[in-house]
Formats: structure tokens, C-alpha cells, sequence
């Protein structure tokens, strides 16, 4: 059974060398039933308004399994939130969750949007790597960001359980890896985009604004 291992949100803001000039990616696990709402969980923030938060990137989404892999690679212990995750499951291959997909956890039901795209501010939260933001995108396990379709409370301990799934069979990791493997990736990730946009057309996917604008640019390039 599909279960979440933590609820994590900001611990508190740091420091940080990005344009912002702090971050709110030290999210850490946290006791008892968690709100979650249209731009996320309560009492969680986002420092840069312009890259992260918002109702289609409400809640980031990261599996254990996953976790388990960058601590055989890293060498150190990867606990729930250290990569800015609001949920840690188990038993779900996030990876393999179609864009659209939902979910209900608790008392709320969210729907997968997008993968996660890595970036220097992630890096630094791990104390840069080597290659960090390459490494995280060449493996491909992103975790997957949602969007809270109906409010309600989850925590610790709670099932997820796969409530819908789309048609078009175009999952996180799918559109990820098309995306990011330059020009050899470009007839597949137009092949997706073009599924992705008969999903929408046809009302089975609201693609979120970031998707809508990278499916455009893959069907077009």
C-alpha cells in the first residue's frame, strides 16, 4: 500500500546566494494532521515567488525509494524534506505518475502537474555536489509537483491512493527525460506534447501554465 512517510514543510528561512537572498527550501517533518490548501500546505512558504509556489506547483511530491537511491549515491542519510519536499512517500513510484494523475491523501485530493526541474538553490541545500543540478536531471527521478483539487487534511501515516488516471500514459519521468535530452529528445518530446495537448483539448488534462508553455515550444521547435 502507497503511504505518505512524512508531512514536511518550512523550518526556516536561510541565507542563500540566489537572487532572493534567502530560501525557504529547509522544509522538515512535522507531527499531526497538515491543512492542505489551494497554494499549499499550511504554514508553509516559498521564498521565490517567481520560480516556485502557486496553486499548479501547490505541493512537491518525493518518494522514498528515490531517496534511498541518492543516499547510496551521496553517501548520507537523504531525510524527509532535505530536498525541499512537502510530501515523502512510500510504496508509490512518483516517477511513474502520468501528468493529470490524482490522488487522494487524507482528506485531500491532488493531481500531478509537472516534474521538478533542479536548480543551483537545491545544489547549494545539499553543499554543491559535484555536477549536482546535471546529476539530479541525467537520473531522472524528480519527484512530481501537485496541485490541491479538493482542501483537506493529511499527515504521517496516510494512505495514497491513485483515484484517476489519465489516457494519454504520458508520466513524470516521460516528459522529463524527452525534455531534457536535448535535440535526439526532441521528435519524442513533441510526440508527448502532442498526447499531452489531445488530453487537454479533449478536457481529461489542465496543463499547468509551465506545461502548457513547454508543450507549445516542443511541438513547434
Amino acid at each position: 500500500m502507497a503511504e505518505l512517510v512524512a508531512v514536511c514543510r518550512v523550518h526556516q528561512l536561510l541565507p542563500d546566494a540566489g537572487t532572493v537572498g534567502v530560501t525557504a527550501i529547509d522544509k522538515r517533518a512535522v507531527a499531526g494532521r497538515v491543512k492542505a490548501g489551494t497554494h499549499g500546505l499550511y504554514a508553509d512558504v516559498q521564498a521565490d515567488r517567481v520560480h516556485h509556489g502557486g496553486p499548479e506547483q501547490a505541493v512537491y511530491a518525493y518518494a522514498e525509494e528515490d531517496a534511498r537511491f541518492w543516499a547510496a549515491e551521496l553517501g548520507r542519510e537523504i531525510t524527509p524534506g532535505l530536498f525541499g519536499e512537502n510530501l515523502r512517500t512510500r510504496g508509490l513510484d512518483v516517477g511513474g505518475a502520468l501528468i493529470g494523475e490524482r490522488w487522494r491523501v487524507g482528506s485531500a485530493v491532488l493531481e500531478v502537474t509537472q516534474p521538478r526541474t533542479p536548480c543551483a538553490t537545491f545544489a547549494r541545500r545539499l553543499g554543491s555536489p559535484e555536477r549536482w543540478v546535471r546529476r539530479f536531471t541525467e537520473a531522472n527521478r524528480t519527484g512530481a509537483y501537485l496541485r490541491v483539487v479538493e482542501t483537506g487534511e493529511l499527515g504521517a501515516g496516510d494512505a495514497v491512493e491513485v483515484v484517476s488516471r489519465p489516457t494519454h500514459g504520458v508520466s513524470v519521468a516521460d516528459w522529463f527525460g524527452a525534455w531534457n535530452a536535448g535535440p535526439e529528445g526532441f521528435a519524442e518530446a513533441a510526440r508527448l506534447a502532442s498526447a499531452l495537448r489531445r488530453a487537454a483539448d479533449d478536457g481529461e488534462l489542465r496543463p499547468s501554465e509551465d506545461m502548457d508553455t513547454r508543450m507549445t515550444k516542443a511541438m513547434n521547435r
